[in-house]
Formats: C-alpha cells, sequence, structure tokens
C-alpha cells in the first residue's frame, strides 16, 4: 500500500511494544561491513575520478567515469548520516577516515552533518523553523524547483566559496568564524535554520577547515605548474553536481512534507515519512539504508545494513493496519508525482482563495 500523508494507523502505545519486539536484536553496527562498503566506494569514486581526469577528452569514457564516480562517492558520503546516528566509540577512526577520503577532497567535512541532522529527528524540532531538513515542499511547486535547481547546480559553487574563499580569513578572524559556524556551516536546506555551535565543535571546524585548506593549496599549486591536469576543477564539479542531484531526488522523496509546523514525536515524523523499499536498483539513489526512511525515522538507532532486515520483520509481523505498510511507496517516480500533485492542488486552492477576495 502506497503512503499517502494521511493513513489510518494502530495506536501508537500498540506499534511501540510490538515493534521494538520485533528490532530488539538489530541495533548493533557490524564494523566489518561499515568499513569494507565505505573504503569500497571511495576506492571505485577515486577510480573512477582518476579515469575522467586522465583520459583523452574526446572518449565517452570520461562521461561514463564521471558518472561512476558521482555514484560512489554518493554513496561514500551517505556515511555521514550513519556517524550521526553511531554511539561514540563505535567505529574508532572511522570518522577521520572518511574526513581523509571523501570529506575534506569534496568539501564535505562531517562536521556539516554532525551536530546537524540530530535536529531533524528530534520531535521539538522537526517539521518546524528549527529543523534544517525540512521545508513545506508539499504547499508551493516553486518551492520544489527552486530548491532542486539550486541544489544541482549551486551546491559545488557554494561550497568551493565557503571553504577555499572564506575559510581563510576566517581562521584569523574569531568573529567572522563565530558567524560562519552559525550560517555556513551545515549541510542543510532550511535557510531559517541555525547552528549553535559548541566550544568542541568549534575546535573540530578548525581542523577539519585547515585540512581543507592544505589539501586544495596543494591542487592549487599543482594546477598552476601544471602538474595536476586543468579539467580537475571541472570533472570534481560535475561530479559534486551528480552527487547533489542524486541527494535532491532522495529528499524531495523522503516525507510527504505536510507537517504544519508544530513539533512530532517519533510515531508522527513516522507518519510523514516514506519508505521505498524498491529493487537493487534503489541502492543507486537512496544508499546506506536511506530507502527506509520512514522506519529510520522510528528506529534511528538501527544500523543501515539491519534496517532491510527490521522492515521484513514488521511488515510480515504487524497488523495490516500498521503504520509500516501506510508509509511504503512503490518508487522515488511514484513519491515524486504524489509531492508534485499536492503541491499544485495547494497552488489552486491558493489561487481560489485570491480570487474571492
Amino acid at each position: 500500500m502506497a503512503g499517502t500523508g494521511s493513513n489510518t494507523m494502530a495506536s501508537p502505545s500498540v506499534l511501540e511494544v510490538s515493534s521494538r519486539q520485533l528490532v530488539n536484536d538489530l541495533h548493533e553496527p557490524r564494523s566489518i561491513v561499515f568499513w569494507s562498503d565505505m573504503l569500497a566506494s571511495a576506492a571505485l569514486g577515486w577510480i573512477a575520478f582518476l579515469v575522467a581526469v586522465f583520459t583523452p577528452r574526446s572518449s565517452p569514457t570520461v562521461f561514463l567515469a564521471i558518472v561512476v564516480c558521482g555514484f560512489a562517492f554518493y554513496r561514500g558520503l551517505c556515511f555521514t548520516h550513519e556517524l550521526t546516528h553511531l554511539r561514540r566509540g563505535a567505529l574508532v577512526g572511522f570518522e577521520t577516515v572518511w574526513n581523509c577520503l571523501l570529506g575534506v577532497p569534496l568539501l564535505l567535512p562531517t562536521f556539516t552533518y554532525l551536530g546537524v541532522h540530530q535536529s531533524h529527528h528530534h520531535p521539538s524540532t522537526y517539521g518546524t523553523s528549527s529543523d534544517p531538513e525540512y521545508l513545506p515542499f508539499a504547499t508551493s511547486r516553486r518551492l520544489i524547483f527552486v530548491f532542486a535547481v539550486q541544489s544541482a547546480l549551486l551546491l559545488p559553487v557554494l561550497l568551493a566559496i565557503r571553504f577555499l574563499i572564506l575559510s581563510p580569513p576566517a581562521l584569523l578572524w574569531p568573529r567572522f568564524h563565530r558567524w560562519l559556524e552559525r550560517h555556513a556551516s551545515s549541510f542543510a536546506m532550511n535557510p531559517a535554520y541555525r547552528r549553535v555551535v559548541s566550544p568542541a565543535m568549534s575546535r573540530k571546524m578548525r581542523r577539519w577547515e585547515s585540512a581543507v585548506l592544505v589539501l586544495w593549496a596543494a591542487l592549487g599549486a599543482g594546477l598552476y605548474y601544471r602538474i595536476v591536469p586543468t579539467r580537475l576543477p571541472v570533472i570534481w564539479y560535475a561530479v559534486l553536481a551528480i552527487v547533489s542531484f542524486l541527494n535532491t531526488l532522495r529528499v524531495l522523496g523522503a516525507h510527504d512534507y505536510e507537517s504544519d509546523g508544530t513539533p512530532r514525536d517519533r510515531y508522527g515524523q513516522l507518519a510523514d515519512s516514506i519508505d521505498t523499499p524498491g529493487g537493487p536498483w534503489t541502492e543507486l539513489w537512496a544508499p546506506v539504508g536511506l530507502r527506509y526512511h520512514a522506519l529510520h525515522h522510528y528506529f534511528p538507532g538501527i544500523p543501515y545494513h539491519n534496517l532491510g532486515v527490521a522492515y521484513r520483520r514488521l511488515t510480515v509481523f504487524l497488523p495490516g493496519d500498521s503504520v509500516y505498510y501506510a508509509s511504503t511507496n512503490p518508487s522515488l517516480r511514484w513519491s515524486l508525482k504524489v509531492l508534485y500533485q499536492k503541491a499544485k492542488r495547494a497552488a489552486t486552492r491558493s489561487e481560489r482563495r485570491d480570487a474571492l477576495r
């Protein structure tokens, strides 16, 4: 059954007890799965990147390599989402290695998401103006379009400005750095979101910003002395555009986006979120467990490699009126179509109200 945003569901108390019993054994992360998956994604991405950079420009292999690189890096980057939900010390060294392989060269170090994504799950902020990852897309086709275009085309440019142009003076000017911490250090889509940064997080930001500048200064010198091919920045932009486009589609298909701005508990978040189990190809646009987004909002502590097992258990053993059935959509295309139709109906209602005034 496909989710529509207005579902009839079993009571939260019944769902809480029965579902917890079914997934109690699925909360432990398996380090071998995390490490092998992340390292394989990074390795494939960098091999494809080098192929794209050093293959003759006229070869169709360049385009293919860019696409492969985009999908591989997208999967690798999605591990930062898992890092936000892992308990401290669960995977020693994983964040550091991830930053070195992906976060620093792609200008998306972990601090842009850690300490930010938690506000998307918290009952007091989900779906409100303080939620960094929620906008009322179900009310505006224009908002959907602007978000999609901005994310796909402008994100790489904005990242370059933030880390390569603004970071150097900010590291020397504490007051400016504090402004960046609050306004321009979060991988967020809500322009109203303002981040509160602890002293420890501020120090982490400075460390990884410095690492970014060291690496990119070396690349800049290589470009200047023609040691590095001049098309490398173009390839980098193309890859990041693919990553951002894929993430944009996934984000638009992750929720019903029908929150009225009032806080929602986990049960309410589940009702407003979407699972898209799909087929094997679904891993391309919703990797690392993100296809089970509704389930993740109800059980954020289940690691990605166990979400499929949890989903199958819940949909087999829970009653037919369970939210786990109502929160499932058959495909990304279906979810995007439903979202657009809701936004279109909202625009029609708004036009009618304006006409009656």
